[in-house]
């Protein structure tokens, strides 16, 4: 069991299971456009660089040009209905109890404003102490100036710090900024892909990090 000091948890696919809104929001968003919808399981694979880039992989290069007006629209109607099937993936709420003494914060791609409202809407905000999203950012994952900073920051050793998702960019950005890498396989990429960048730990569930890392009581809460 190795300790940690810092756990790094993606957000979409890791403590959310969102891919279905995503989608859904796709698809209307085509749809009032005048396009043909995609499957949801094609949109899931779009899923982890932000929603621009998941709107014009949607869109594909024929239609690369409808990108303004189908964002407009996806991102009109994901704003209401980002909770409508979104929650949390099995294992999650009692991971974060588990973890409670420990930092925490959330790295993701996705916008500020819907990462914050689907927090806030599942009640897990309060478990961590910093959600890092990619328009607060200059950079966005696997860039590791993302990390790098906020180690110095809460003066956290690379070797007790691990990076939680379920998307290439996660064990990239772990890789990148040398710290450690776990892979959740059950998450919205494909699971041969991610066994394939050799993480440092892999887990089928939430339920699995206590066994694997032990919690460092590095904050009071109290």
């Amino acid at each position: 069991m190795t300790e940690i000091d810092l756990m790094v948890f993606d957000f979409d696919g890791t403590l959310v299971s969102s891919g279905r809104d995503l989608a859904a929001a796709v698809n209307h968003a085509l749809a009032e456009t005048g396009l043909p919808v995609r499957r949801e399981e094609e949109i899931r694979g779009f899923i982890g660089d932000g929603i621009g880039t998941l709107v014009e992989r949607a869109l594909g290069q024929e239609h690369a040009a409808l990108a303004p007006q189908v964002l407009e629209i996806f991102s009109a109607y994901y704003w209401e209905h980002l909770l409508d099937t979104t929650n949390l993936h099995p294992g999650v709420r009692r991971m974060l109890e588990h973890f409670r003494g420990t930092r925490k914060i959330i790295v993701t791609n996705k916008r500020k404003a819907y990462t914050l409202k689907i927090a806030e809407g599942l009640n897990i905000e309060e478990y961590f102490e910093e959600i890092v999203c990619k328009d607060s950012e200059p950079y966005a994952k696997p860039d590791e100036r993302l990390l790098a900073p906020r180690l110095a920051e809460y003066s956290v050793d690379r070797k007790r710090t691990v990076v939680v998702g379920d998307g290439v960019n996660d064990v990239m950005l772990a890789k990148n900024t040398g710290v450690l890498s776990c892979a959740f396989l059950n998450g919205l990429t494909d699971r041969e892909g991610l066994i394939a960048l050799q993480p440092d730990y892999l887990c089928e569930s939430m339920d699995e990090l206590p066994a694997l890392f032990q919690r460092v009581l590095s904050i009071d809460r109290e």
